[in-house]
């Protein structure tokens, strides 16, 4: 089976194992992806990382850092030159990038699947609702990071497979406990965006309750950034915080210097939590977790961490404060996430689930 996948998302350097997952599993697979992918004003340029076994093409991207807008201007050389048999578009069902991909699938006569995290039921203008009735006609199935996402394309009348699988999973031999240099005292980590959905400021909240023995690190980049620094400043706590943007390979280095992660995610308008792949991979890495209840937390962790209303700093601060005083729930949370992360969210397991999501797809088309 001849596969394109198209995808802004494997510009990340980590998130290649998966292709190379399925290509062991016998597909010839070429992967399209820009030269970088702008997010919040912010460029991730191209990690090439993991390359075994399948073609990465770089293609120039039009619109980069419009979600909805931007599309690939010489994607159809791709299908000339490929002649996939099925193509997998990593985007929602309303992007122009989704729409062009499914246009150049049926005049090449290729099936398709589109990719979808959204689990919040919104409704898009005209032309992203005439682009996305479109793709949920004629799309040979779906892929859905979570159950609220695939439940959202039955009620928008998409009537073929859909399989819930994360867009990816975590490399369980890279993402593993390390010997590091680390912060003294206890250290509070978080992974992510610094932005307000993802819950900065009420983890702040929080740590200015905790012991003095407590240092907060941030792995990421963001507009809250100065916020933070500020007020770490003006609060007397600078000298305990620590924040630096890092290379996604990097991550199991950062995640071996905290002794637990807290992703206090808040619920939106326009966002919930679609999955918290920080939490896998710090699970993975022997870390345990702090979660807020938004969106798909909770059913991420399981019973491998901690889970607390979102929004509730007070719940958050007892919550680090049981893992700071506790040292044997630490050790048991730690396994448990290990353990739970490689049976359930490593790449391989990702790219199995995928492999079969395309020839249930082929299938059908037969």
């Amino acid at each position: 089976m001849r596969v394109l996948m198209i995808s802004k998302a494997l510009v990340v350097g980590a998130y290649q194992r998966k292709a190379e997952e399925l290509a062991r599993l016998g597909l010839e697979l070429m992967v399209v992806v820009p030269p970088s992918w702008i997010q919040e004003g912010s460029p991730l340029p191209l990690e090439p990382k993991f390359l075994t076994g399948y073609r990465l093409e770089v293609e120039p991207i039009a619109f980069n850092g419009h979600f909805h807008v931007h599309f690939y201007p010489r994607l159809a050389r791709r299908f000339a030159q490929f002649r996939p048999d099925l193509v997998h578009i990593d985007e929602e069902a309303y992007n122009l990038a989704t729409f062009q991909a499914l246009l150049l699938a049926r005049r090449f006569r290729s099936q398709s699947v589109f990719f979808t995290w959204q689990n919040l039921d919104r409704r898009y203008p005209w032309p992203f609702s005439a682009m996305e009735r479109y793709v949920l006609r004629h799309a040979g199935g779906c892929i859905a990071g979570n159950q609220e996402a695939a439940r959202i394309q039955r009620r928008r009348g998409f009537e073929r497979d859909i399989a819930v699988i994360p867009q990816f999973g975590i490399d369980a031999e890279l993402f593993i406990r390390r010997p590091v240099d680390r912060p003294a005292g206890f250290v509070i980590g978080f992974a992510g965006r610094l932005v307000e959905q993802k819950g900065l400021r009420v983890l702040c909240d929080a740590f200015e309750t905790l012991p003095g023995d407590c240092h907060l690190l941030l792995a990421g980049s963001g507009p809250l950034e100065a916020e933070i620094r500020e007020r770490a400043a003006s609060r007397g706590w600078a000298g305990r915080l620590t924040i630096a943007a890092v290379s996604s390979t990097s991550m199991p280095e950062v995640y071996s210097q905290m002794d637990c992660l807290a992703l206090p995610s808040l619920t939106t308008p326009a966002w919930k939590e679609q999955f918290g792949r920080a939490a896998v991979e710090a699970m993975a890495c022997e870390v345990p977790v702090v979660g807020s209840d938004s969106g798909e937390i909770r059913q991420v962790v399981g019973d491998a961490g901690i889970v607390v209303p979102e929004g509730d700093p007070v719940a958050l601060s007892a919550a680090l404060n049981r893992l700071h005083d506790q040292p044997d729930l630490r050790r048991d949370l730690a396994a448990l996430g290990r353990r739970r992360a490689v049976s359930t969210f490593t790449q391989a397991e990702v790219a199995a689930q995928t492999f079969e999501a395309y020839r249930a797809i082929m299938s059908c088309a037969k």
